[in-house]
């Protein structure tokens, strides 16, 4: 992959520095230091309130960034100081790395080799678990964490566990996070991959000690409820907001061609069935369960096994422009069943209608919406049907008219 001192400038190229967070790991500490700065002299020490010789052996260093925390605040913690404390010296990513010497320096020029091709991901070097020298509680942490990432955002990882991260720090700066110790890093991939980051991988080596030489500070009991706590929380929040999240971000990412060619066009499945996600999606836009509509569609969507991104894309009918529009159109709608067809004319428009307004005549509303879901939805599936048996046809039929 090339020198070590070509990665010396690769690191200032990129603007990445390594963070190494600390806490009572002085065996180890110096040999893991001396590593790094083989490849970048760009390095970030936060000394979680190390008790031990930690503080004396970073007087030796004068070419690293120290940050001191006069008390342990937990790994979390410890990270999100980095974090901060790197953006204020204009670093753009942070490549962290544990301090107790399981984590090789020799796999850096691997995350800055992927950085090249995915600038805006957080990198996590997955461990090859399946070692003889790993232990088994890292083996049972291992696979419990994975199948929960994979249930709060669709992603599926080798290792969600592992400390060894490229972290985009600049596009993560405007979060808020919740956990202050070993949790967090499962908090900062879940709510990155919800904000629209992405989240790779690439192989990496580590190296366990024998049991007795093995240093860890991760509290088996305490620790794994504050995850499993957390991931119960992340998987509520999954459902009411991160995977819709995800869904909105990766369909930002596209243009509204190529989404239309990737999902309808060039799909695998029926005109009938893409024709039904459609208005599904457009049924539950129009229905007056404003906040929960794309709940409520990915559900049926479910359940009817349809196409469940375009179920979700087709929801987004009712956009704040197309708001005012639904409503007008539900109550009138609805004034054909209940009340004064003419009056409910001649007291909405467009331009004044509002929720207060609505409220007025909220059973008009309520039976005009689900009228008005039924036969905009009926329309939007004859409409869809027919414009994918067109184009289908017309592509399948092109190669044909060029031989």
């Amino acid at each position: 992959m090339g020198s070590e001192n070509t990665y010396h400038s690769s690191f200032k190229t990129y603007r990445c520095c390594v963070l190494i967070p600390t806490y009572n790991n002085a065996q180890t500490l110096a040999a893991v230091i001396d590593s790094v700065l083989k490849y970048t002299n760009d390095v970030v020490v936060v000394n979680d309130g190390s008790t031990d010789a930690t503080a004396d052996i970073l007087k030796g260093y004068h070419n690293l960034h120290i940050v001191t925390q006069p008390a342990n605040a937990g790994k979390g913690m410890a990270l999100q100081t980095g974090f901060a404390y790197a953006l204020n010296q204009g670093y753009k990513y942070a490549i962290t790395i544990d301090s107790d010497g399981q984590h090789k320096a020799t796999d850096l020029p691997t995350f800055i080799e992927k950085l090249k091709d995915n600038p805006r991901a957080i990198i996590v070097g997955a461990r090859n678990m399946g070692q003889s020298d790993v232990p088994g509680t890292s083996s049972f942490g291992h696979k419990f964490s994975n199948f929960w990432f994979m249930v709060e955002t669709g992603i599926k990882l080798p290792d969600t566990q592992s400390g060894y991260r490229l972290y985009p720090i600049e596009a993560l700066k405007n979060f808020k996070w919740l956990t202050p110790k070993y949790e967090f890093e499962i908090e900062v991939m879940v709510r990155g991959a919800w904000g629209g980051i992405d989240v790779t991988w690439v192989p990496i080596d580590v190296y366990y000690p024998p049991k007795g030489e093995r240093i860890t500070h991760f509290r088996l009991f305490k620790d794994f409820t504050r995850i499993s706590i957390l991931n119960t929380l992340l998987v509520i929040l999954a459902i009411l907001y991160g995977r819709p999240a995800m869904l909105y971000w990766n369909l930002k990412k596209k243009s509204a061609r190529k989404f239309i060619n990737d999902h309808l066009i060039n799909s695998k499945e029926s005109d009938h069935k893409l024709a039904g996600a459609v208005s599904l999606g457009i049924f539950f836009g129009i229905m007056p369960i404003w906040g929960y509509q794309w709940a409520g569609a990915l559900l049926v969507a479910q359940l009817l096994k349809l196409n469940k991104v375009i179920t979700y894309v087709f929801t987004n009918i009712s956009i704040p422009p197309m708001i005012p529009l639904i409503l007008f159109a539900s109550v009138k709608t609805g004034s054909l069943f209940v009340g004064d067809a003419d009056a409910a004319g001649a007291e909405f428009s467009t331009a004044t209608i509002t929720f207060e307004s609505v409220k007025a005549h909220i059973e008009q509303y309520l039976i005009g919406s689900l009228v008005l879901g039924v036969i905009v939805a009926m329309l939007a599936w004859i409409f869809t049907y027919f414009m994918l048996k067109v184009f289908r046809n017309k592509k399948e039929a092109t190669p044909n008219l060029l031989t």
